[in-house]
């Protein structure tokens, strides 16, 4: 397995593997087929960063790395192959975006779910911290907002 930086002929794997997995677990809002359609425009052009998980040129799992304000990005957009799910390749993005936040000398921030517990049960873990979301949260479904201070 490798982890590499977007190329346009992985852009139907990171629309693909979010729509499937929102659909699976949630539902697929307005916000978010936007941006998965348009990651060009929603995350690259915005100085942010995508990354896939590939094993003999599979895309297995995706995370999108978006400027958030001046000191953090959202760690956002992780999906993995339903077929892949539960062999920590989740966890092998979620490291990596935490070395490059590091690098970048940056913290991460995240919406999610508390229906997702077991995410939640990694994400603190790995270090994040709860604070409050905000009345005008992008995500409808979002009834969580982390953080972690690097």
């Amino acid at each position: 397995m490798e982890i590499v930086s977007f190329q346009p002929e992985y852009a139907k794997s990171f629309y693909d593997l979010n729509i499937e997995w929102l659909e699976h677990y949630f539902y697929v809002e307005d916000y978010d087929r936007e941006v998965l359609s348009n990651p060009q425009q929603y995350v690259l052009d915005r100085s942010g960063y995508i990354f896939f998980v590939i094993e003999q040129g599979i895309v297995l799992g995706t995370v999108a790395l978006m400027p958030y304000d001046k000191g953090s990005y959202e760690l956002t957009k992780m999906a993995v192959l339903s077929e892949h799910r539960g062999k920590r390749i989740g966890q092998l993005l979620m490291e990596y975006c935490i070395d490059f936040a590091k690098k970048e000398q940056r913290s991460l921030i995240l919406y999610s779910n508390t229906k997702l517990e077991n995410a939640i049960h990694i994400y603190r873990k790995y270090g994040f911290k709860e604070i409050p979301v905000e009345q005008d949260s992008p995500y409808e479904r979002s009834n969580i907002k982390m953080i972690l201070t690097l």
